[in-house]
């Protein structure tokens, strides 16, 4: 089983700039595949971002040049870097992981999903 605790978030103005990151454990080899999802209120969970090992990473195209994914492998860590955030980007952000074929484009969403953490952009 794994699990993923995501921390970060919060609030902050427009224009500004959060980072999250999402640790994943339990059984490290489970999974190879780990991304962002995020749902605001009365909208569907959309993708972020995504980054698999030995693969690609996938963006939504409303947060291209804006947000950055990395991963740690060694740590088994995803990192999601927020830049120029802007108030439609408010929602609650859900780590989300699983195990794919080497080398795989995202095709999400995965098995294991994180407790979710609220990010807020003020105006």
């Amino acid at each position: 089983q794994v699990q993923l605790v995501e921390s970060g978030g919060g609030l902050v103005q427009a224009g500004g700039s959060l980072g999250l990151s999402c640790a994943a454990s339990g059984s490290r080899f489970s999974i190879n595949a780990m991304g962002w999802y995020r749902q605001a209120p009365g909208k569907q969970r959309e993708l972020v971002a995504g980054i698999i090992t030995g693969g690609s990473t996938n963006y939504a195209d409303s947060v291209k040049g804006r947000f950055t994914i990395a991963r740690d492998n060694a740590k088994n860590i995803v990192y999601l870097q927020m830049n120029s955030l802007k108030p439609e980007d408010t929602a609650v952000y859900y780590c989300n992981a699983g195990r794919v074929v080497y080398g795989s484009t995202w095709a999400g969403p995965y098995g294991y999903w994180g407790q979710g953490t609220q990010v807020t952009v003020s105006s």
